[in-house]
């Protein structure tokens, strides 16, 4: 009996309705492998990425306290504002590449890298000069004008200028990833972004502290760190499309291509791109606020949301990394004309990020307390408290894994069928209103503190996988074209 019902939770034939199949489906062995051999190396990728993020964040509260956590991470949601537009594009480019490779259109898919690649430029450049200019205006609106001493808020602008001007090498970087993606080769943007920072964390240990003959420069150190890290990793990132011979690959850069902006190609790139932003700016513009509301609790339990919202992103990174490879192997398989195997791969994915967070949830349950103490020097101001209210609300982040992974993995599928609309509208009501809302509830109506503002206000991720997979599993999305 128990043997039956994970069959029909997970073999191939029960995942996709006969009215939906449009040939022979693959046995359960090779669709799981087929799965797992994109999404294994961006799992890798992304988790290591959140794990050296956090080794970032570690240096930073082990070497200059609870303040310099405070400072670090004020800047974080309008940097993510201004990062938003690039995401969006990153989706169409994903998308519509992988849709190219399996309509067998290889030079259309690399136009699409270099129009997406010009206006990442153009975009990045604008908001880079405007960012940078009102970088102080943007910490006060993120909630600079509550913090408890003026060096949290000195300290917040500095990183958050440094890290705005490698704000064109990090688009440029991202836009050529997200195409390597798109036509499955994640190990590429896996090697990328591990050098990345592996960098970023080695300069780290350099420039925060003041070792190997290096300045001690605190927290404009560990943002200088990142700024070399990502002009790393744009360069190698370039390498990947650019060099010639045995290391040429089926996408390919060269100054003698024809760079100019292709009417098809940019209508793809703002119309699947386009909804995407919609959803980014809604859903940054959530959390931004969120993140607003949260500072006003003072900096002892901001610090112990930084800890908290670290693991929430490396947890983020499970379902992402099976959500990349349902984006290209639903969009592949669109343009193969196999809606049915689309549908199979979006499922399977889905399911392996349920297994995955079950894990999660026990692990960070079991070492709560531990994995808090990582974060800050016991010795520091606070250290105790900050390790207590971070712990507390490790319990809610395990509890809302099975929903959160799903989710993440249910958006790429959707998005990779081009049925960006519809993704952009939930995630937006979800992020932008309701999150907001419970926050506001949680905080100055029933003051319930850093722990209940996160069971009120994460209690959205539910809400968002409610919606996204009867989506999926409806089929609507077959015949969406971009």
């Amino acid at each position: 009996m128990q043997a039956n019902v994970f069959k029909r939770l997970l073999a191939p034939e029960y995942l996709v309705k006969r009215e939906h199949r449009l040939g022979e489906l693959p046995d359960g062995k090779t669709a799981y492998r087929d799965v797992m051999k994109i999404a294994f190396p961006s799992i890798v990728e992304m988790v290591l990425n959140s794990l050296i993020g956090s080794v970032d964040t570690m240096m930073v509260g082990n070497e200059l306290g609870a303040e310099a956590l405070s400072s670090v991470g004020l800047p974080t949601q309008p940097r993510m504002l201004l990062l938003s537009l690039f995401f969006a594009l990153n989706v169409g480019v994903t998308a519509i590449v992988a849709r190219r490779k399996g309509e067998e259109r290889q030079e259309d898919a690399n136009t699409t890298l270099r129009n997406a690649l010009m206006l990442a430029l153009g975009l990045s450049a604008v908001l880079m000069l405007a960012a940078v200019a009102f970088a102080e205006p943007l910490m006060r609106l993120a909630g600079g004008d509550t913090a408890e001493t003026e060096k949290v808020f000195t300290d917040a602008v500095d990183y958050f200028r440094i890290m705005t001007y490698a704000l064109p090498v990090n688009a440029l970087s991202m836009c050529i990833c997200a195409a390597q993606r798109g036509i499955g080769k994640t190990r590429i943007t896996m090697w990328v972004n591990m050098a990345s920072n592996l960098i970023n964390v080695f300069f780290n240990y350099c420039l925060i502290g003041g070792h190997l003959g290096f300045p001690r420069m605190e927290v404009q150190g560990a943002a200088l760190a990142s700024a070399i890290g990502m002009t790393a990793g744009f360069l190698l990132a370039l390498f990947t499309v650019t060099a010639g011979g045995k290391y040429k690959g089926y996408l390919h850069l060269s100054l003698r291509d024809k760079w100019r902006f292709e009417k098809e190609s940019m209508r793809s790139i703002v119309v699947v791109g386009g909804n995407a932003a919609v959803e980014q700016l809604g859903v940054r513009f959530g959390f931004f606020v969120y993140a607003r509301i949260l500072f006003s609790l003072g900096t002892t339990m901001y610090a112990a949301n930084q800890i908290c919202m670290q693991l929430l992103s490396i947890t983020f990174t499970f379902g992402d990394g099976l959500g990349v490879a349902a984006t290209s192997l639903v969009g592949q398989n669109l343009g193969r004309k196999r809606a049915d195997l689309s549908m199979l791969y979006g499922k399977i994915s889905q399911r392996f990020a349920v297994m995955i967070s079950i894990v999660l949830g026990v692990l960070i349950v079991s070492f709560r307390y531990q994995i808090a103490g990582w974060f800050i020097g016991e010795n520091t101001l606070n250290a105790d408290q900050v390790v207590a209210y971070a712990a507390s609300t490790m319990l809610v982040l395990a509890a809302i894994q099975p929903f959160q992974t799903s989710s993440v993995v249910l958006s790429g599928s959707l998005r990779g069928a081009g049925d960006n609309l519809y993704v952009a509208l939930i995630a937006t009501i979800c992020v932008s209103v309701v999150r907001p809302i419970m926050a506001v509830i949680a905080v100055y109506v029933l003051h319930l503190g850093l722990t209940g503002t996160w069971i009120f206000g994460l209690s959205e991720i539910v809400l968002r996988f409610v919606f996204f997979y009867p989506r999926f599993a409806s089929g609507k999305w077959k015949d969406k074209k971009v």
